[in-house]
């Protein structure tokens, strides 16, 4: 296989920063994901409607010293859970991001069930966007049709 990437996110997040879980609904992205510094909780939830694991997660943890990489295809939701202060996540995308078609599934969808690392946290507070704590379940996307085409 052989990947093009045609941009690189940076972000930097402290202990507690919930990102996701998003996705594009045209012009998927695939993704390389992997941490400069600190470490996060990486999550993929397949949202290929015609796979056998459509609907089931997969969470690693990547950290800067672990120096783990993840890929994450195309037509999957992403998300992840910063463990320290001062982490630094970094991705490299093979399509452009393009707001018109982003999407997400709520990141505690009881049905997708995620084991989020949430002790870890060690009482720190959850913090989220405001879209992100209101975005729709997987079954309520089905509905709605809104899912990667």
């Amino acid at each position: 296989m052989k990947l093009h990437f045609v941009q690189e996110n940076q972000s930097l997040s402290n202990k507690g920063v919930l990102r996701g879980l998003h996705f594009q609904r045209k012009h998927s992205q695939g993704k390389l994901i992997y941490a400069v510094r600190g470490s996060f909780f990486d999550v993929a939830v397949d949202l290929r409607r015609y796979s056998r694991t459509f609907g089931r997660w997969y969470g690693i943890i990547l950290s800067a010293e672990n120096k783990k990489e993840i890929y994450i295809p195309s037509g999957f939701a992403h998300g992840f859970l910063a463990l320290e202060d001062n982490t630094i996540f970094l991705e490299k995308v093979a399509e452009y991001h393009d707001p018109n078609f982003s999407g997400g599934i709520l990141w505690n969808d009881p049905d997708l069930n995620i084991e989020w690392p949430l002790r870890s946290l060690n009482g720190a507070t959850l913090i989220q966007s405001e879209a992100d704590k209101t975005r729709k379940t997987l079954k309520q996307a089905l509905k709605l049709d809104c899912l990667p085409i």
